[in-house]
């Protein structure tokens, strides 16, 4: 598939969260702008702190693909805990930004096991000072999340960028 959006999950059907369905819009992605999502996962045991995520970001250059560095928090980052961050993001004790609220999808360590869902909803991409490494292009992302050493899940996604 050439240019447009792609996802898969690569946890080889043994990890305990999985992906099983991903569309986003519009393609490429704009920023700023409006990005509508929907997606569908399950997890068959409860996520707690920490959490620990690596992400391995790589961005095509012609025919080849090359590993963007960690910098700033944004490229190819290890968090040693997500549920940290979440919690710096969203005060623990406020509610879950919408659309999570409405569909009971939760924002905060633990996370409990279960099937989650969030039909299709738009979410605003602010007009944020990208470095100029991470603005237009096609992007490859491998997130995996694990705890104490153990894989929970993993995905990798493919996308473009327009600024």
């Amino acid at each position: 598939q050439v240019g447009g959006f792609a996802w898969e999950d690569c946890g080889g059907g043994k990890d305990p969260v999985v992906l099983k369905s991903l569309s986003v819009a519009p393609d490429p992605i704009s920023i700023p702008g409006s990005l509508r999502v929907s997606a569908a996962a399950s997890s068959s045991k409860t996520m707690a702190s920490p959490l620990k995520a690596v992400l391995v970001v790589e961005k095509a250059l012609g025919d080849l693909w090359i590993q963007l560095p960690c910098i700033d928090q944004l490229g190819s980052c290890t968090y040693n805990d997500v549920c940290t961050i979440l919690d710096n993001l969203i005060p623990p004790g406020t509610t879950c930004p919408e659309p999570l609220l409405t569909y009971g999808i939760p924002c905060h360590c633990p996370f409990k096991a279960g099937s989650y869902s969030l039909p299709a909803s738009d979410f605003d991409l602010p007009d944020v000072e990208l470095p100029s490494w991470m603005t237009n292009g096609k992007y490859r992302v491998q997130a995996t999340v694990s705890s104490g050493g153990q894989e929970l899940g993993c995905v990798k996604l493919t996308f473009s960028l327009q600024s």
